[in-house]
């Protein structure tokens, strides 16, 4: 089999074009609100925030009805799009309550935790694969609870760097749980976490740049996914576990866990063509969870493009 090249292009992502919508003043205050009123009244705002982008930003609104009438398999309407919204906003605002402690709030559900208990049996680190889908806040919320479970988080801050500010003041230990994207010392930090055993989760449907990508069949037409998470796992050689935190409505969230991939020690570098693969293989799951909850996905762009 022939090495199939990746799609290559210098141009910035649409996703990373995008303002940060909003004032750090605006975001502080309806934090503070939310703390001291509680979850139930903060969630009566949601809606007139939905409201406020349904009719405001015709850009979001058109990538989400063309995505939603390929996850739906039918056109989608405004109450689609108004529901997609929705369930964005309700897991902005339990980031807050996640990240303040207050687990009691919520009926978190888990399925196939001993595909993760099984990794971490054997007293390595492991890659946590995951998707700009529901809640990967749910998950560090657990781990931050249990002493022998370390969570880390690689994100890319500079596009959301308001709402990062204000959610790091709730709190500090937050900022020692990330590790920054698109600096040289990442994957050494990478590295120095799997090493001492910990998780470290990956969110890959994302590029930071147009370069270095491959086309794969996702919801009924092609569409491009970044290569370079796949080859920096490649070179780690460590187990990854696949983990989605779908949002359920109410107070519910669903954390799904299934095993993806178990290194080999012995083997030799993957070609490029085996990489890709398992870039094909990630996408069709990801394709999976977006059928059966197609309102958790929150990238609000063309990825078809």
């Amino acid at each position: 089999m022939t090495d199939r090249p990746a799609i290559l292009s210098t141009v910035q992502p649409e996703w990373l074009r995008r303002k940060e919508r909003g004032s750090a003043f605006a975001i502080r205050a309806i934090v503070s609100l939310s703390l001291s009123l509680g979850r139930p009244f903060a969630r009566l705002f949601l809606p007139l925030g939905c409201l406020y982008f349904l009719v405001f930003a015709p850009a979001s609104r058109r990538a989400s009805t063309g995505y939603l009438a390929r996850a739906l398999g039918r056109p989608a309407t405004l109450a689609d799009v108004f529901r997609q919204y929705f369930a964005f906003a309700s897991c902005i605002l339990d980031r807050v309550f996640f990240l303040s402690n207050r687990l009691d709030q919520f009926d978190i559900r888990i399925s196939g935790e001993p595909a993760l208990l099984d990794v971490l049996a054997t007293g390595t680190g492991c890659i946590l694969l995951g998707a700009h889908m529901g809640s990967f806040e749910a998950l560090r919320s657990i781990g931050r609870g249990r002493s022998d479970l370390g969570v880390k988080m690689m994100m890319f801050e500079e596009n959301a760097q308001k709402i990062t500010s204000v959610l790091n003041a709730i709190n500090p230990e937050l900022a020692k749980d990330v590790i920054s994207l698109g600096k040289p010392a990442s994957i050494i930090t990478v590295r120095e976490c799997l090493e001492a055993g910990e998780l470290v989760g990956m969110l890959v449907d994302r590029s930071l740049s147009d370069g270095r990508q491959s086309a794969h069949p996702f919801l009924g037409a092609p569409a491009r996914f970044s290569v370079n998470p796949f080859r920096m796992i490649a070179i780690l050689k460590i187990p990854v576990v696949l983990m989605f935190g779908l949002y359920r409505g109410g107070n519910r969230y669903d954390i799904h866990f299934e095993p993806f991939s178990m290194p080999d020690q012995t083997a030799r570098r993957p070609t490029t063509d085996e990489i890709d693969q398992t870039v094909g293989r990630y996408v069709a799951r990801l394709e999976h969870y977006c059928r059966i909850a197609p309102y958790n996905w929150f990238n609000f762009y063309d990825i078809w493009k």
